[in-house]
Order: structure tokens, then sequence, then C-alpha cells
């Protein structure tokens, strides 16, 4: 699935927040977690993968392993999402108190 353009403004944020390209600091982290969260709870979807490849082919990325970090964190925000919102699903549909 090719990214949207929320996802690569999103993604443009991201670089332009980190200013030190091979390590990302904690509260680094933090940011691009909470970009992801709003990506996700906005309804936007995204192949991780193509999250890698986008970072690896912007440019300013010259060390795998801050890419690789900002590719996790994307699908654990996803993942993440993804699972509580099935709860909540099951959690309302799935009643089985008798009522």
């Amino acid at each position: 699935m090719p990214l949207t353009n929320n996802v690569i403004i999103k993604l443009n944020e991201i670089t332009t927040m980190v200013e030190d390209k091979s390590k990302l600091s904690e509260p680094e982290v933090d940011e691009i977690k909470s970009i992801f969260k709003e990506l996700v709870k906005s309804g936007e979807r995204y192949d991780v993968d193509e999250i890698e490849f986008w970072f690896k082919n912007e440019g300013s990325w010259q060390t795998r392993e801050p890419i690789i970090r900002i590719a996790n964190l994307s699908n654990y925000v996803q993942d993440k999402h993804q699972q509580t919102a099935h709860l909540r699903i099951m959690s309302d549909d799935d009643c089985s108190c008798g009522h």
C-alpha cells in the first residue's frame, strides 16, 4: 500500500524534527510515537516497509539504526492501536453477560 500524502507530511515532520540523524533522543522517540498515534487515530494506515523505504530514500538519513527504530515505532503504534480497537469492538459486541 503506497503511503498517503498525510503520512508523507508526517514523515517530513519527523525528518525536520530530528536534529542528529545518526541517533534518536528519548524526547524525539516520544514525539515520533505521538506523530504515529495521531495518524492512526485519524484513520490513516501505512505499510511499515514503505516507511522504512521512504526514510532510506529521503536523503538526509545516512545511518540505518534510526531508520529501523522509526519503522519499529510505527509498527508498534499501529499494532497497538489495532489491538485496542479490536478489544473495544469485542467488548461492545460480544457481551456474554446475559443481557
